[in-house]
């Protein structure tokens, strides 16, 4: 199957490749619900050598570049109590923590997670953290950018590989809520 964006030797529809996805992530696939069929999700193997985006963009595709998208995890604080958040903001912007981040939880303080505790909590890989598969409990903060396209290249859960996820599918994630403005440049 040919991937819908970028340049990838093998793409596949993520329910035909659960065995290649962590547990969270293969769990979120076979429950998926939503307008967007979980087909339309797709699993593309990546070396984890070009994880860096200026290489994955040359290796992969130019135009990933503003077609990728980042989780996040950030922790709200108020008074003694700490909420995990994951933030989903386009890749050529970083998330407005101490803006939407924080109005949104009406937290009093919010600042990114350890990568112990983004890692730790969420049963995935850093730098492969993905909003599917994310604790039920979670919010998922997605800036609406991320949404208007028509697909986005996330995380996989694990640093080889990724998912190619339509964009509309980010609002329909257990726990999304979309905001204009969460990613600033």
């Amino acid at each position: 199957m040919d991937a819908p964006i970028g340049h990838f030797d093998n793409a596949r529809p993520a329910p035909d490749c659960l065995d290649e996805l962590i547990a969270p992530v293969a769990d979120a696939v076979r429950r998926w619900s939503g307008s967007v069929p979980a087909e339309q999700i797709v699993y593309v193997e990546t070396d984890p050598q070009w994880a860096d985006t200026a290489v994955f963009v040359q290796h992969y595709g130019q135009e990933l570049l503003e077609q990728s998208a980042n989780c996040v995890v950030v922790a709200g604080k108020r008074g003694g109590e700490s909420q995990l958040v994951a933030c989903v903001v386009l890749s050529t912007t970083r998330v407005d923590v101490n803006g939407a981040v924080r109005r949104q939880l009406g937290a009093r303080k919010a600042s990114f997670a350890s990568m112990d505790t983004a890692t730790g909590e969420s049963g995935m890989e850093y730098g492969g953290i993905t909003p599917v598969g994310l604790p039920a409990d979670w919010p998922v903060l997605v800036d609406s950018a991320v949404v208007d396209l028509p697909y986005v290249l996330v995380g996989s859960g694990r640093r080889r590989g990724k998912l190619l996820v339509p964009g509309k599918a980010f609002a329909e994630l257990p726990g999304a809520v979309v905001l204009e403005g969460l990613g600033i440049a």
